[in-house]
């Protein structure tokens, strides 16, 4: 997991190759006046959803992790709080290998850590993540999809 602000994307490009391309996408696109929807910037390896996300509290969250693909997790319009737990540390759940997905619910997170607008959570396959904890009902936020 890597907690930082979004103008720092730069500094990280070495990890993944599809990196640069998000850093490059945020410096031609204004997040905050896209509109909700699924925007294709290298085809499946690397996408953006726009989406109007509901508030939860930290029990209504749930945690989650994926196999196939990195998150880059941007709130817009509001704070956002994700939990985590490290993967190994979280109990056997049932993979949707479609939605590249894995969903495990009625489980507190470890920690908690919060990201004003502005801010970026990078959420990696061994990252048990659990997104949308806000103190607000709506919030717009931003998710990269990057093939790990």
């Amino acid at each position: 997991m890597i907690i930082d602000t979004v103008d720092n994307l730069e500094k990280y490009a070495a990890v993944n190759p599809l990196f640069p391309k998000v850093v490059e996408f945020l410096k031609n696109n204004n997040l905050e006046t896209m509109e909700p929807g699924k925007y294709e910037i290298a085809g499946k390896d690397l996408f953006v959803n726009i989406t109007i996300a509901k508030g939860k509290t930290p029990d209504q969250a749930v945690i989650e992790t994926h196999n196939k693909m990195i998150d880059i997790q941007i709130p817009i319009t509001a704070a956002e709080t994700f939990g985590y737990t490290q993967r190994e540390m979280l109990p056997e759940a049932v993979y949707n290998e479609e939605k590249d997905i894995t969903k495990i619910s009625d489980l507190a997170a470890d920690s908690y850590v919060t990201c004003q607008p502005g801010m970026m959570a990078i959420f990696f396959p061994q990252d048990g993540h659990a997104p949308c904890i806000a103190g607000v009902e709506e919030l717009k936020k931003a998710i990269f999809k990057v093939k790990a």
